[in-house]
């Protein structure tokens, strides 16, 4: 099963422990050397020895916006852009009617653009019916029914990231073309009909019910992944399912804010290849931990310190299993967030839970030591978690209809909606990597590369 996985190295505990212990020795040591050379300006101590970290906003691009490189005519038909994009990235292609016998022939595809705009902008079939030309609401009604999986949805919605993954111009947007990083969040939608899927929120939903929809994104503005999840579901249980359950994105570092955080998702994602890099709130209130005594540190006049000590017996004694569920995750046997759900019914003394836990604080100690380090991470991360947000916006800007509230109650039909609504996104998206690819052709030599630097500054 490791072999499966490509754990064999992690098979070899003692030395893994002994990489980790002398890396986060070093790391302290790092720190707090920056520290008493006055190489860390932004980091300040408190009157009562307490420290805060500030990231200073990164220098802001005195190019043209990007607006100017677009039509003067604001307005574009969704349909428009839809058609535009199915004939580069025939995306439709991936609508296959779901009883492959006796099924009749495909509806043409002005009545699937129809179905994803009433679908994902919330309008309803009823309704986008009456305002479409030539479209009868029972065949649309049948169509969304027959040919709107959430299979058919993710797949299609893989097709254009998978072309735009490959266009020169996106990856301009890149950081390091090394390296790819990734970020998710979830966002909050009402329900406006019975489910069980909802949850009372007073905060977001006053006496009304809703779900989270938790997406993800990578630099270059893609939407890779999407799932709807009751809104009282941590979402740190679900950072691991978007990271492995796409085909085409390869997330190197991958940021959440602290709803996407828990120690366990740290030691996880770390056995699993991906940096896990969140911005947590009030940082330094995260304990920090060492395999050497706090003394051994004070002694050397250290000022940032751990708190307390790694229980390496613990996560010796259950090594075996701790790499049996990552295994299990790696292969795809059963999702991250389901397993998580099983381990957490159990009792939070159960071994595995504390020794994934246990693990999982070495290496968010090693994180937060690097981010006190590192501005450049810091700014990398708060760019990348802004991107996100911008994201949630464009998708309520998408599903305008319905009071931006989901009509769906089922789980499977929530995810549907919602997998419309990342398809309308990616499309405009493809629409807007196209249309810019286009005009730079078109631009003398000179020009053409100062437009690139434009862009690649954005």
């Amino acid at each position: 099963m490791l072999g499966q996985a490509d754990l064999q190295e992690s098979d070899n505990f003692p030395a893994i422990l002994t990489n980790l212990s002398d890396n986060l020795h070093r790391a302290f040591q790092e720190t707090n050397r920056q520290l008493k050379s006055n190489r860390n300006p932004h980091l300040k101590f408190t009157a009562d020895r307490d420290w805060v970290i500030s990231t200073p906003k990164q220098d802001a691009t005195l190019a043209a916006p990007l607006k100017n490189y677009f039509p003067s005519r604001q307005l574009v038909p969704l349909s428009e852009v839809l058609s535009s994009v199915n004939q580069a990235v025939p995306f439709l292609d991936e609508f296959s009617h779901w009883q492959t016998r006796r099924r009749q022939s495909k509806p043409v595809n002005q009545v699937f653009f129809a179905g994803i705009i009433g679908t994902g902008c919330e309008l309803g079939i009823g309704k986008m019916a009456f305002i479409s030309k030539h479209i009868g609401e029972i065949d649309l009604e049948n169509t969304v029914n027959w040919y709107f999986s959430p299979e058919n949805l993710q797949n299609a919605n893989a097709k254009i990231v998978n072309f735009l993954n490959n266009l020169e111009l996106p990856n301009l947007l890149r950081r390091s073309q090394d390296r790819l990083h990734t970020s998710s969040d979830g966002q909050k939608y009402a329900v406006s009909v019975p489910s069980l899927n909802a949850n009372h929120s007073f905060k977001y939903f006053g006496h009304d019910k809703g779900v989270t929809v938790y997406s993800f994104i990578d630099e270059r503005h893609l939407l890779f992944y999407a799932t709807v999840i009751s809104a009282a579901e941590r979402e740190a249980a679900y950072v691991i399912d978007g990271l492995l359950h796409n085909e085409v994105i390869k997330s190197d570092i991958h940021s959440t804010d602290s709803h996407g955080f828990t120690e366990i998702v740290f030691g996880v994602t770390h056995l699993l290849g991906f940096s896990f890099a969140p911005r947590l709130k009030q940082l330094s209130r995260h304990r920090l931990y060492s395999f050497e005594k706090r003394k051994v540190y004070e002694n050397i006049g250290c000022q940032i310190l751990p708190k307390l000590y790694i229980d390496t017996k613990l996560i010796e004694d259950n090594w075996d299993d701790v790499l049996r569920f990552v295994a299990t995750i790696k292969l795809k046997h059963t999702t991250a967030s389901q397993l998580f759900r099983r381990l957490n019914s159990y009792s939070k003394q159960h071994p595995l839970y504390q020794a994934l836990k246990e693990f999982g604080k070495i290496i968010k100690t090693l994180f937060i030591l690097r981010y006190i380090d590192d501005v450049e991470l810091r700014q990398a991360i708060e760019k990348q978690l802004n991107k996100i947000e911008h994201a949630h916006r464009f998708a309520k800007a998408v599903a305008f209809a319905n009071n931006q509230e989901f009509s769906e109650g089922e789980k499977e039909l929530q995810n549907v909606a919602a997998d419309c609504r990342r398809l309308i996104e990616n499309s405009i998206i493809c629409w807007n990597y196209l249309y810019l690819t286009n005009k730079l052709t078109e631009m003398p030599d000179d020009h053409q590369r100062q437009s690139l630097d434009i862009i690649g500054n954005k």
